[in-house]
């Protein structure tokens, strides 16, 4: 497969600077004048660019649309999402990038599997709601509840401890919330309303990430592709591509699906035919059967509690 060299990108990538204006206008829209005239479609409208605005904060991650760190964070400085700080999702996610730890309950910041023995030794209840959140109706109801939850454990757990970085990411984005509120304040769109678009961004945003890994011996299978060219493609930035996005991370969204059209199957042998036509193709198929278990079928107990404890204090430590 043909290997992208990032030095051929322009010094602006217009289309990725046009969908951040276009984000930013469809969230003000939203929050004021289309608000007061129907605020059912503003607070749809609200969490669609906030969904856009996160698949826009990856872009800027993996360095886009300009050369200069401090300018792409810059624009994406503003905590549309609430509850995870930019700083904090760009450290979890490059990290998640180490295609070796894919899945891994512990190495992989952005695992859906859990160590089976922490699996054994939850409540019945707990369970339920677990397996649930394993189908794509369940992810989309419940997970950014469930998601949320977690996220915000691991953060203050991580908080507690020190762990370098954390608390600095915290504070930059307590600055990202007060341009919020100051936004939200004169707004026509009350708090409450914008927690609810707050929670359908994040709900759309499972749709994509609901299978983009799976569990496989091969770290070069575990990456998902979702054919979809539709609605969904243009809000998650093409990155329902993941497979190829995972083999070429610098790469800007627009230019994935002219990579993928060109060596299509060069990328579904290399996942071995780990592949999904539609989003609706997905929903037939998991809107309410899980795909996969809630502990890691490949994690044997034994070996998940020998191995956790070092590699949370390895973590840590880091």
């Amino acid at each position: 497969m043909t290997q992208t060299d990032d030095r051929t990108l322009p010094a602006i990538e217009w289309p990725t600077l046009a969908f951040l204006v276009f984000a930013y206008a469809a969230f003000a829209m939203a929050t004021t004048f289309l608000y007061a005239w129907s605020p059912v479609l503003g607070v749809v409208l609200a969490g669609l660019a906030i969904a856009q605005y996160s698949s826009l904060q990856h872009e800027v991650l993996h360095g886009h649309p300009f050369r200069q760190r401090w300018l792409n964070e810059a624009l994406v400085f503003p905590a549309l999402c609430l509850t995870v700080p930019y700083g904090r999702f760009r450290d979890t996610h490059l990290a998640h990038h180490h295609d070796p730890h894919l899945t891994d309950p512990y190495d992989d910041p952005e695992s859906n599997f859990m160590d089976p023995m922490v699996w054994a030794r939850l409540p019945a209840p707990a369970k339920v709601v677990l397996r649930a959140n394993n189908t794509l109706v369940g992810r989309v109801l419940l997970g950014p509840l469930i998601g949320n939850a977690l996220w915000l454990r691991s953060e203050a757990r991580l908080l507690w401890q020190g762990a370098p970085g954390v608390r600095r990411d915290w504070l930059l984005h307590l600055g990202g919330l007060a341009l919020l509120l100051a936004w939200l304040i004169p707004a026509q769109m009350s708090f409450g309303a914008y927690l609810i678009a707050a929670y359908l961004g994040h709900a759309l945003l499972k749709i994509r990430t609901f299978l983009e890994h799976r569990a496989h011996q091969m770290p070069r299978a575990r990456t998902a592709i979702v054919e979809d060219r539709g609605p969904l493609a243009w809000l998650f930035l093409n990155n329902n591509l993941h497979a190829v996005h995972h083999c070429h991370p610098a790469v800007p969204w627009y230019r994935l699906p002219q990579i993928y059209a060109a060596q299509g199957g060069a990328y579904r042998a290399r996942n071995e035919g780990y592949v999904y036509r539609s989003y609706a193709e997905i929903l037939r198929a998991h809107g309410f059967r899980a795909k996969d278990p809630v502990p890691h079928p490949l994690m044997p107990a034994e070996a998940a509690a020998s191995g956790a404890a070092e590699r949370t204090a390895e973590r840590t430590a880091a």
